[in-house]
């Protein structure tokens, strides 16, 4: 068979992002916004707010130099202790994307598996997260697109899925990396347990790819499915299909630990 014998995917730990999302949809004013947004984009207040939240919920970093959160670190280290309790075979080949949080995921993972340090690790770009461009400068798409509306206007028209961001990339764009990314673990590690440390719209994209989603379903699970930090998705190899053999999904998006433990 062609394929590896294992892929796991998995999304990186909590990140200071992901925090920083829950602390500004509790914010009143964005709040407000939001209604403004969805409803009435007319009225002159929304401009008003967009500069207010953009300067009060800045994350201060790059993409790329995000680091996980105290309460992502409990979900790494329970992740990780969980699998090798639960006599999850650690991978041979192990691929992590070159962000921050993802770096560290990995590490808290391996502390608490140690099994995975023989693995070989590669830093891989493909798996990266999807470029934002421009609109990182506003952490927050309908803020940029107040501030910046003939993005708003291109976005409005192209849609969620082909709608890239100035200097961004979209969801194509990011189905085409992880393609080729596929490709090399097709023809450099048949037969082998790999690994993926990674981001959520990676591990959607991955799956679109293997499953051969069309635009419509790939939304549809970004909006319905979306990979948990840490979530856990399994694909194994069919062997005995021989040259037909292919990665099936087994698992998508287990958690291995619960909400009332990472609040601890």
């Amino acid at each position: 068979m062609k394929w590896p014998t294992e892929l796991l995917l998995i999304r990186h730990a909590e990140s200071a992002y992901n925090n920083l999302k829950k602390t500004k949809e509790a914010d009143p004013d964005y709040q407000r916004f939001r209604k403004l947004f969805e409803f009435d984009r007319s009225q002159t207040e929304i401009l008003s707010l967009a500069i207010l939240l953009q300067q009060r919920h800045s994350l201060g970093c790059s993409d790329r130099q995000t680091p996980i959160t105290p309460a992502g670190e409990r979900q790494a280290r329970i992740t990780g202790r969980r699998m090798r309790d639960a006599g999850v075979e650690a991978p041979e080949i192990v691929f992590v994307s070159p962000y921050l949080r993802t770096l560290e995921t990995l590490r808290l993972l391996t502390e608490e598996w140690p099994e995975l340090e023989p693995a070989r690790v590669y830093r891989e770009e493909r798996i990266r997260e999807k470029d934002h461009g421009l609109a990182l400068l506003y952490n927050d798409w309908r803020i940029y697109h107040v501030l910046q509306p003939e993005q708003g206007r291109l976005h409005d028209l192209l849609g969620d899925y082909d709608y890239r961001s100035l200097n961004g990339e979209n969801i194509p764009d990011v189905r085409q990396r992880t393609h080729s990314w596929i490709t090399t673990i097709t023809r450099e590690f048949a037969g082998k347990r790999v690994m993926a440390i990674t981001h959520h719209l990676t591990i959607l994209a991955t799956r679109a790819n293997f499953e051969r989603m069309s635009p419509e379903e790939f939304l549809h699970l970004d909006e319905h499915e979306q990979p948990v930090n840490c979530g856990v998705t399994r694909y194994v190899g069919k062997a005995t299909l021989g040259s037909r053999g292919k990665l099936e999904l087994e698992e998508y998006n287990r958690r291995y630990y619960e909400d009332a433990e990472i609040e601890a």
